[in-house]
């Protein structure tokens, strides 16, 4: 069996670890889980972490449950969180946690015949069965109100000024069940998880210790930063999802091309399963010269081949091409099978007529959605952030009409550096 541990912190995936974690790794096949949360019909890339932790976890030789959380789903975690939050209603819950079930089922090896077979459990189904009363004395006598009024979690949200209803208060020992249950009924002896979950974490291993006498091991991961401070797997459109309806494959891979030189270096070794060796080698060829991107090209290859599959992959990189290699080319020389073909394109209808009538790019480029206002259409377009069949517009009193068509009836509009929409007049 591989060492886990040691493979992992390499890596930089090691944050807080139980003593005798490593150990029990090392001793014999262990089963562990990592909870998901179903908040959303898609996991995202924050996700992808807790993701790739089980594939390690499978690959060295143990077994992997991923649970999703369709009883915790409607209580809501806490941790990190400065405010309640809306809680779903049981319709939502259960198409996210389908939707959700099949995402994972993607990624992880769930052939019954191996020893160390994954397995998918969601914890309303032993959570449906237990009613208040029985679950008050049957696992909340266990756990003082001192030990979860000192997580961190609780104490933020408790100092706060919006404080915190029972229900979320609650979380910790519903996510600590989790981990009980899963002890008893499956033997799963650890769990893992982002930092922000180390305090339910460690519920769950003293409810095991206190409920039966049991021993339980932990760690958990860091929470991914950017270099420069900025949230991790946001972008202006919002989060960077796992399904290609939600974030184009196109737009996946730009995310992880345009990483910076100090991300690229760190995320390669989180995000892809290249051994230590190469991404050594990868890193110093970086360094000698940065300006091939050699890491953020090797990263965004890995990841989407990994999420999306490798024609998906060829089809972000012949997009790129169209769109950034040929930028000095003429929009006029593109032909309507090229504009049609760039995948990662956000493609708008628009009234001809008001095209033929002529319209101010302002009016046009709200109209059309591409900017939510005019107020934020005007700004861009003056501080120069709009292109127009790859020419900049520098007039906010500029007329939109049907001499600037391609191919009598498209408009290649480009928005920030990233952001292109293909404009069809019907």
């Amino acid at each position: 069996m591989q060492d886990l541990i040691a493979e992992l912190q390499w890596r930089g995936m090691i944050q807080d670890i139980m003593p005798g974690t490593t150990e029990q790794l090392r001793k014999e096949m262990t089963s562990a889980y990592i909870g998901f949360d179903p908040t959303a019909d898609s996991l995202h890339i924050g996700s992808l972490v807790q993701i790739i932790l089980l594939i390690h976890l499978q690959k060295a030789g143990h077994k992997p449950f991923a649970l999703v959380g369709g009883a915790t789903g409607m209580v809501g975690d806490p941790s990190g969180k400065s405010e309640e939050r809306n809680l779903l209603s049981e319709d939502i819950l259960n198409h996210n946690v389908a939707c959700v079930k099949a995402q994972l089922e993607k990624f992880l090896d769930f052939d019954s015949a191996k020893p160390n077979a994954a397995e998918m459990v969601n914890n309303y189904d032993w959570f449906k069965g237990i009613s208040f009363l029985h679950f008050i004395r049957d696992v909340g006598k266990h756990i003082t109100v001192n030990y979860m009024m000192a997580k961190d979690s609780v104490k933020k949200r408790l100092e706060g000024e919006n404080g915190m209803s029972f229900t979320e208060f609650t979380y910790q020992l519903v996510q600590g069940y989790d981990f009980y249950w899963l002890y008893k009924n499956k033997n799963c002896k650890l769990q893992m998880g982002g930092s922000d979950q180390w305090g339910n974490i460690v519920t769950g291993t003293e409810l095991i210790r206190r409920k039966d006498g049991g021993e339980a091991f932990a760690f958990t991961s860091p929470l991914i930063k950017k270099a420069d401070g900025g949230k991790f797997g946001k972008t202006e459109k919002g989060n960077i999802w796992l399904d290609a309806t939600k974030t184009s494959p196109y737009e996946f891979y730009q995310f992880w091309l345009n990483a910076s030189d100090a991300d690229a270096e760190g995320w390669i070794k989180i995000f892809t399963f290249l051994d230590q060796a190469a991404v050594t080698q990868l890193i110093a060829a970086h360094q000698q010269d940065a300006g091939k991107r050699i890491l953020q090209k090797t990263l965004a290859k890995e990841i989407t081949v990994f999420v999306h599959g490798e024609d998906e992959y060829n089809k972000a990189v012949e997009t790129t091409a169209k769109l950034f290699a040929s930028q000095h080319a003429a929009a006029e020389d593109l032909s309507e099978a090229d504009l049609n073909s760039m995948d990662g394109i956000v493609k708008v209808d628009f009234s001809t007529a008001k095209i033929n009538d002529g319209i101010d790019v302002v009016s046009f480029l709200a109209e059309t959605g591409i900017f939510p206002s005019k107020g934020e259409a005007r700004k861009m377009v003056q501080g120069g952030g709009v292109m127009i069949n790859r020419k900049k517009v520098d007039a906010v009193d500029k007329t939109i009409d049907n001499s600037l068509l391609l191919h009598q009836k498209y408009l290649l509009v480009q928005k920030g550096k990233k952001n292109y929409f293909l404009v069809q007049a019907v």
